[in-house]
């Protein structure tokens, strides 16, 4: 029996890669805004990430304002680069409002790339 943490085994003994929270931050941060020149996970969008022990995966993400022209788009964006991720079952975005979105949330790099000190 195999008692890695990164895979498990199928009734068919097949090892299937258990995703990692490096693996879907990576896949989430190729997901860019259109406007905005910065993937997401930088630009403090991505609240939380939870996985669970089947590989289904939620997050939870907000955008930088209400009206934002990517509401929709955005989330199924998320969903579409997280569900490539393997051992991936399934992949759940919640968009929340809660604590609201501010500059303060970019990392460093997407604030020297906005020019925003």
């Amino acid at each position: 029996m195999n008692d890695s943490p990164h895979s498990a085994w199928t009734p068919d003994g097949e090892a299937v890669a258990k995703p990692t929270e490096d693996a879907v931050i990576a896949a989430i941060q190729t997901v860019h805004d259109p406007e905005i020149p910065v993937n997401i996970y930088e630009l403090g969008l991505i609240y939380a990430i939870e996985i669970d022990d089947d590989g289904g995966i939620k997050v939870e993400m907000t955008l930088t304002a209400p009206a934002c022209p990517s509401a929709q788009e955005l989330p199924e964006m998320v969903q579409n680069a997280v569900l490539m991720v393997p051992g991936v079952t399934s992949c759940h975005v919640e968009t929340v409002w809660e604590p609201p979105w501010d500059q303060s949330r970019m990392s460093e790099e997407a604030r020297l790339q906005l020019n925003m000190f």
